[in-house]
């Protein structure tokens, strides 16, 4: 169990400008990120030592960033070749280096021209080797194709349904409405969230997340150097990574699970909440991986928020508004911010707690959820100011 509660803060972030077609290299959306990461921090980056980042051939290698900032001695240049279940994992990795010594001052970023570069929304290759010999010949190539499944069986399992689905969609879209870096900030009703272009079933438009250009940033650090920056310190107090017993051979591989209507989050869930002494009825605000709607239902469960299967309609309920017990994804999510492959799930949840997020800001706001992944393995974290 992860156990370096409070040690370590993260102590700036930055972002670039969303887009379906930014126009730049991924290196040059990553080196700006990082920078103005820096810069929210009042950091000199002659002071960074460690980066990290996470991707699917999708980016730029850590080194790469770390030659374009002109960091003077980089000791921990590391990166994961992981999806979004890595968008906590790397943040907590940072506080272990920075634990046993390997770095004083570490970048995290995500950088991706998701949309006008290579799309993780687009087919798999289909050579013949491991799990993709048995999905290919039925269809089963794309990542919507595989979650409509895990979505599916929790419709069978629970009966959850396709209204409790767009009630998710049209929440994140209402909040994206007050965030001036969303992409999607044009109302969204049911009638046009039920009568959307169906993707794979039961999966309409408006249930995938975005695709999108875009990079994101976070500076950890010591606690106490971070009480030392020009930001207030928003504390790592708790975090978990992992899933159940049958991962797979890949993040597309579901075919081992034992059930299709419970994720990771169910397994990491004890450690989660252990690791920081805490219980879901604490936290004020969640920004929950949401690269498809079912996902914060399986979450909003498995984190124990609400019983197995009720996780539709208790965001049905209204509970993950912004006037709910659960405001989740107060920036509009994946769905409706952008993609960003989760790491932007950490920068609201770094603002929200420092107070910086405008209309959309949720009162007294002191402890944050974060989450990331939506199959078999995971990771999330839990933030306060």
């Amino acid at each position: 169990m992860w156990n370096l509660k409070d040690k370590c803060a993260i102590a700036g972030v930055g972002f670039t400008k969303f887009t379906k077609k930014s126009g730049v290299t991924v290196l040059e959306l990553a080196t700006e990120a990082c920078q103005k990461a820096c810069e929210d921090a009042g950091l000199d980056l002659d002071e960074v030592d460690g980066i990290i980042s996470y991707h699917f051939n999708d980016s730029v290698p850590s080194m790469a960033v770390a030659t374009a900032l002109g960091l003077k001695n980089p000791q921990y240049v590391v990166e994961f070749s992981s999806g979004g279940n890595a968008a906590n994992l790397i943040t907590l990795t940072a506080t272990a280096a920075i634990e046993a010594g390997l770095a004083k001052n570490v970048l995290c970023f995500r950088a991706m021209n998701g949309r006008s570069g290579f799309r993780l929304g687009g087919s798999r290759e289909l050579a013949a080797y491991g799990v993709t010999q048995f999905t290919a010949p039925y269809g089963w190539i794309t990542y919507p194709q595989a979650m409509a499944m895990w979505c599916r069986r929790h419709m069978l399992k629970y009966g959850t349904t396709k209204e409790q689905l767009g009630s998710i969609a049209i929440t994140m879209r209402e909040h994206a409405l007050h965030n001036e870096r969303a992409l999607s900030r044009t109302p969204l009703t049911m009638d046009e969230y039920m009568g959307a272009r169906r993707i794979v079933d039961p999966f309409g438009l408006y249930d995938i997340c975005l695709e999108s250009d875009g990079a994101c940033a976070a500076l950890v650090t010591s606690a106490e150097r971070a009480k030392d920056m020009r930001k207030a310190p928003v504390y790592i107090t708790g975090g978990a990574y992992g899933g159940g017993p049958q991962l797979g051979e890949d993040l597309f591989d579901a075919i081992r699970w034992p059930d299709l209507a419970e994720n990771f989050t169910s397994y990491i869930a004890d450690d989660l909440w252990r690791s920081a002494g805490l219980r879901p009825r604490e936290v004020d605000v969640a920004e929950i991986y949401d690269c498809f709607t079912y996902t914060i239902v399986m979450a909003l469960e498995g984190l124990g928020f609400c019983k197995p299967g009720e996780g539709g309609a208790y965001a049905a309920s209204g509970a993950i508004g912004m006037k709910g017990e659960l405001p989740t994804n107060t920036h509009g999510g994946l769905l409706s911010e952008a993609y960003v492959h989760g790491f932007n799930h950490v920068i609201e949840a770094v603002q929200q707690l420092r107070g910086e997020s405008g209309v959309r800001q949720v009162p007294d706001a002191h402890l944050a959820l974060t989450t990331a992944g939506a199959m078999t393995c995971g990771s999330a974290m839990l933030l306060r100011n």
